[in-house]
């Protein structure tokens, strides 16, 4: 069987003062509070989804 890919993000900005559908995001990410990080299967709506709120998140790996 094939390894699943991951991506690991940090969040590094704040939901305050964005639109809900960007709090949303996060939230969809696993994410909700500054530092934390999140361990995401690589697929085409996750990258999507980090595209979106890009200004809040770093790549870790």
């Amino acid at each position: 069987m094939a390894e699943v890919k991951t991506i690991k993000v940090r969040q590094t900005g704040s939901p305050i003062r964005r639109k809900s559908d960007q709090r949303d995001t996060l939230a969809g990410l696993g994410l909700n509070k500054m530092g934390r990080v999140s361990e995401l299967e690589d697929t085409p709506s996750v990258r999507g989804m980090i595209r979106k709120v890009q200004h809040l998140l770093e790549i870790v790996e």
